[in-house]
């Protein structure tokens, strides 16, 4: 009896187990197959990746005055030639203006910044050719933030839109008609309607149902 209690669990008794598991891994894949998320789980990870580029900007509105001032900062360079002394002012106002902005930034933007703007040689003047590409570079690289975020911040409201209007739908019991030829199948999506049920009744034209002229056979454009 006791060699019989040590002898091990048949081999088919593992392989079984190995298939209960399987089965429940692809369980856990979901009706639309392996590694394919619902569309409404594409919309939520669409909308969050949009949401990240709005919250780089911490303070917005400071981002903003900040950018006006060097906008209209740049147009008086062009306008009209600057002394040595103006130009030092200037170059003083540009790099304050980048280090207020790291203030109102997420790391990832600021780096960024400082990638991209080369600052300016120590005890030189710099010249009125050289405060412009500054001043317009900063201008520019702002102008291109403010669009992203405003790209981003469209695209999150029409995706939540797209999901109330979805929410909604599926709250509609299957059959209702939203708009001609289309109803609310079984799975609470839209589809197109059977035939017969395209059109209300007090919607089709006259003769419609009696083979008239406007009944859809031949010669109705005739």
């Amino acid at each position: 009896m006791s060699e019989k209690a040590q002898i091990p669990a048949p081999d088919d008794a593992a392989e079984g187990t190995v298939l209960v598991n399987t089965a429940d891994a692809g369980g856990s894949q979901g009706a639309n197959g392996p590694g394919v998320d619902s569309p409404a789980e594409q919309e939520s990870k669409a909308a969050k990746n949009q949401s990240n580029i709005a919250e780089l900007v911490d303070q917005p509105a400071k981002v903003m005055r900040i950018g006006t001032m060097v906008k209209q900062l740049l147009d008086e360079v062009k306008s009209a030639p600057l002394d040595d002394a103006a130009r030092v002012r200037l170059a003083e106002i540009h790099q304050a203006s980048i280090a207020e902005l790291e203030d109102g930034m997420a790391p990832e933007l600021i780096a960024e910044l400082h990638r991209l703007s080369l600052p300016f040689t120590d005890n030189v003047t710099p010249s009125d050719a050289e405060l412009r590409i500054a001043q317009a570079q900063l201008v520019g690289w702002l102008e291109g933030v403010f669009h992203g975020i405003q790209t981003a911040l469209a695209a999150q409201a029409m995706a939540n839109q797209q999901t109330a209007a979805r929410l909604a739908m599926h709250q509609l019991p299957p059959g209702t008609m939203i708009a001609p030829g289309v109803i609310v199948g079984e799975n609470g999506e839209p589809q197109r309607a059977p035939a017969g049920r395209g059109m209300p009744a007090s919607a089709r034209p006259e003769g419609a149902a009696l083979g008239g002229p406007d009944a859809g056979g031949p010669g109705q454009y005739l």
